[in-house]
């Protein structure tokens, strides 16, 4: 389906992590969808790994026509909460920021974190320690620089036992 004055972008609010399953699902019945996706470091069975997600976690876009077509279906859709409204009014999406969002340049890698992150140990017996993020080491561990006794210490700590307190700009 081509742009026309009479088709605008909407926005679908799916079920949570039904994304893909929505999509598929409208696609089927005729509608054109987007659903930006981006690629994240994740650590998944002990192992950090890049998996793609959802850019808006619980949301696609649909692009309608809002004279001939027939929106019933979109309601009663697996994966499909709702089609977000302002009042009565389905929210419009600007067609240049899908176009935006399709011409972008993939996204790279989101870490889970860089170099120079402030990070914090959120479990274990270093639970409430900050440092700088370093580097990865191996799957599963990383190297953090943290102050011990008045000196900058090189530490190993596990990947899942670090959370992010500020990310340099």
């Amino acid at each position: 389906m081509t742009e026309t004055n009479t088709t605008a972008w909407y926005v679908v609010h799916t079920k949570p992590r039904q994304e893909v399953r929505a999509l598929e699902n409208l696609q089927d019945q005729g509608f054109t969808c987007f659903l930006p996706t981006m690629q994240v470091q994740k650590l998944r069975s002990q192992r950090v790994q890049a998996v793609t997600e959802p850019m808006f976690s619980r949301y696609l876009f649909i692009q309608l026509d809002d004279q001939t077509q027939n929106w019933g279906p979109i309601r009663s859709t697996l994966g499909v909460s709702k089609l977000v409204s302002f009042g009565s009014q389905p929210a419009k999406v600007p067609s240049e920021f899908i176009a935006f969002l399709k011409e972008a340049p993939p996204e790279t890698l989101a870490r889970m974190f860089a170099p120079g992150d402030s990070v914090q140990v959120a479990s274990g017996p270093l639970q409430g320690l900050e440092g700088k993020y370093i580097a990865h080491d191996g799957e599963t561990r990383s190297f953090v620089l943290v102050e011990l006794l008045g000196q900058p210490q090189k530490l190993r700590i596990a990947l899942d036992s670090l959370r992010i307190t500020e990310r340099p700009s």
